[in-house]
């Protein structure tokens, strides 16, 4: 499971804060499901001006939970992130053949509270990320300037939240933790992911 996460300037303050909490109340949901912390690998990038790995990818039970902070301004690289991505997945994804089983499909988690600044870049990573093999690409955009269009580029599930509060951050990543389970039930007998429903009104898949 690989997080894309937006930390540019706007994300600064209560948001960020908020996303951490939300963050953490995922993780602890996961690890009270027996099947998940047996097969479920994390990894957490951020993005704003620079690109960071604050977790490469560890199992659950060894994860641990990163500072994440953001600067007080700055541009959102969205698609530094993406390429950045791409060549993690080449690295760390182990693809399978006659001598050896390779690892379930990764899933893609990307949010953010705005557009991509780099936006030739954004569309040119996009279509090397296709070519991934992604059991399942999930793009959150939150707020009013979350750029629902920008994201249905990059994938055909979109999930737009009216705030990015602490409640409905909370919510979102609860839907992203039954999404998690649902994909480890299925991974293997389907190539699709069933997303359960939304939370609530404030969350909207698009």
């Amino acid at each position: 499971m690989y997080f894309l996460l937006d930390t540019s300037g706007s994300m600064y303050g209560e948001p960020i804060e908020a996303l951490r909490n939300a963050l953490s109340g995922m993780i602890s949901i996961l690890r009270q499901d027996a099947h998940a912390s047996e097969s479920v690998w994390l990894s957490i990038i951020t993005f704003d001006r620079e690109v960071k790995e604050l977790s490469p990818l560890i199992d659950l039970p060894s994860f641990q939970m990163p500072d994440i902070v953001c600067p007080r301004s700055g541009p959102t690289f969205t698609g530094k992130a993406l390429d950045f991505l791409n060549k993690k997945i080449k690295e760390e994804i182990r693809v399978g053949s006659p001598i050896q089983k390779g690892d379930w499909k990764p899933l893609l988690f990307l949010f953010t509270d705005g557009k991509p600044s780099d936006i030739q870049v954004y569309r040119e990573a996009i279509s090397k990320i296709k070519l991934l093999n992604f059991g399942a690409i999930v793009g959150c955009a939150a707020g009013a300037s979350g750029d629902n269009e920008k994201l249905k580029e990059l994938t055909d599930t979109v999930v737009h939240l009216e705030t990015a509060d602490g409640s409905t951050l909370k919510q979102f990543f609860i839907w992203v933790s039954e999404t998690i389970e649902q994909g480890n039930k299925s991974m293997g007998t389907t190539d699709a992911i069933d997303l359960p429903p939304p939370p609530s009104d404030d969350i909207i898949i698009i």
